[in-house]
C-alpha cells in the first residue's frame, strides 16, 4: 500500500481510506461484518479510516470504535459533524454550541480520547466562518482533534475561509473532501488547484460515482435492486452517465483492468489526492475494491479518458449530496419581493 502526506499536515495516510457511510442500519447491520471489514483493511495496510456521525445516526462510529479496540494508535481517524442528529434546530450546523457537542459524542461513541482529523460534513451559510474555525482552533489546542478540514466547500469558501485564519490568528482547514470520480471532474477547474496552493490535503468521495463506475449498471439493461439504486433513482438512470460507462467499459477491458479499479486508479493518479474513499457494503466488495490497490494507469489511458469525460467536466448529476450555494438553494435570494420589481 502506497501512503501519501495528507496536505502539510505531516500525517501520511494510506492512498486508498476506508469509508464507513454503509456501516449501520443504513446498510449493513451486522456489526461483527463490518468490524472485521475495518480488520480486513487494516492488515491490508490502510491506515486511514473515515465516518461520520451522521451516518446511522452514530452507528457507524460505534462500530469503528469497536473495531479500533487495540489498534487505535496505528489507524489515522477521521470524523465528520454539521449535518443534522435528530430534529432539534440546533443538533446540526457549525457553531460553537453545536460543535462542541457534536465532538464530545463523536469521542464517546468511538471511545477515543481524540480525532486524528475532524472534518465540517458541510458549511452553514448562516454560520460566520470565523465562528466555526474560533471553536475548532480551540478544540485542537485543547488535544481533543489533531487537525481539521471540510467537505465538499466551492473554492470561493475555501480561498475565504484561508484568509479568515491567517487575518484572525486562528487554525485553518487542513483538508478538503469532495466528490471526484471519471464521471464527476468539475473540481479539477478550481478547487484542487485551490487546495494545493494551499497545501491542504484531499480525499475524493464517490470515486466510483455512486456505483456507476462498478459496471454493474449498463444501458439497456434492467437496474440493478441496489441501495444506490433506491436512493438516487435519477443518479443511477442517468443516460448520459450510462453512455460514459458504455465507453469506458471497452477501454478497461483493452487495459485488461475491471472498470472500478481504472476508475480508481485515475482519482488516485492525481497530484492533488492524499486518498480516494473506498465505501463497501460487504467483504466481498472490499476484496474487490483492495484487488485494485496496485493499479497505474499509463498516459495513453489517460488521455483516452479524458476523450471520453473531457478535463473539469460532470457528466453524472450529484443528486442531492453536492453543495448547493445558498443564492440557487433559496429563491428569495434570486427574486426580488414583487413589490420592487417594476421598472417602469
Amino acid at each position: 500500500m502506497q501512503y501519501r502526506p495528507l496536505g502539510r499536515t505531516g500525517i501520511k495516510v494510506s492512498a486508498y481510506c476506508l469509508g464507513t457511510m454503509m456501516f449501520g442500519k443504513l446498510a449493513n447491520a451486522d456489526h461483527d461484518v463490518c468490524i472485521r471489514m475495518v480488520h480486513k483493511a487494516l492488515d491490508f495496510g490502510l491506515n486511514f479510516v473515515d465516518t461520520a456521525d451522521a451516518y446511522s445516526g452514530g452507528e457507524s462510529e460505534i462500530i469503528v470504535g469497536k473495531a479500533l479496540k487495540g489498534r487505535r494508535d496505528d489507524v489515522v481517524l477521521a470524523t465528520k459533524a454539521a449535518l443534522p442528529m435528530g430534529d432539534d434546530p440546533n443538533r446540526r450546523g457549525t457553531s460553537r454550541r453545536w460543535i462542541t457537542r457534536a465532538l464530545e459524542g463523536s469521542l464517546q461513541r468511538l471511545q477515543t480520547d481524540h480525532i486524528d482529523l475532524y472534518q465540517i460534513h458541510r458549511l452553514s451559510p448562516d454560520t460566520d466562518m470565523e465562528e466555526t474555525l474560533s471553536v475548532l482552533t480551540d478544540l485542537m489546542r485543547a488535544g481533543k482533534i489533531r487537525a481539521f478540514g471540510a467537505s465538499t466547500v466551492p473554492a470561493s469558501d475555501i480561498v475565504e475561509a484561508q484568509w479568515i485564519a491567517e487575518r484572525r490568528g486562528l487554525a485553518r482547514f487542513r483538508t478538503e473532501q469532495p466528490p471526484y470520480s471519471i464521471l464527476n471532474r468539475s473540481i479539477e477547474r478550481e478547487v484542487l488547484p485551490v487546495c494545493q496552493r494551499f497545501g491542504m490535503g484531499v480525499m475524493a468521495w464517490s470515486p466510483l460515482a455512486k456505483g456507476m463506475l462498478t459496471g454493474r449498471y449498463r444501458r439497456g439493461a434492467p437496474q440493478p435492486d441496489s441501495l444506490r439504486a433506491r436512493f438516487f433513482p435519477k443518479a443511477m438512470s442517468d443516460a448520459a452517465s450510462l453512455n460514459a460507462v458504455e465507453a469506458l467499459i471497452p477501454l478497461a477491458e483493452s487495459a485488461g483492468i475491471p472498470l472500478m479499479h481504472m476508475a480508481l486508479a485515475f482519482v488516485v493518479a492525481h497530484p492533488a489526492l492524499s486518498a480516494a474513499i473506498i465505501g463497501p457494503r460487504t467483504l466481498e466488495q472490499l476484496d474487490g475494491l483492495l484487488a485494485g490497490a496496485d493499479v497505474v494507469l499509463s498516459d495513453d489511458l489517460m488521455d483516452r479518458i479524458d476523450e471520453i469525460v473531457p478535463p473539469g467536466t460532470d457528466v453524472a448529476p450529484l443528486e442531492g449530496a453536492a453543495y448547493v450555494p445558498p443564492a440557487i438553494a433559496h429563491p428569495a435570494m434570486r427574486r426580488r419581493p414583487a413589490t420592487e420589481r417594476a421598472v417602469g
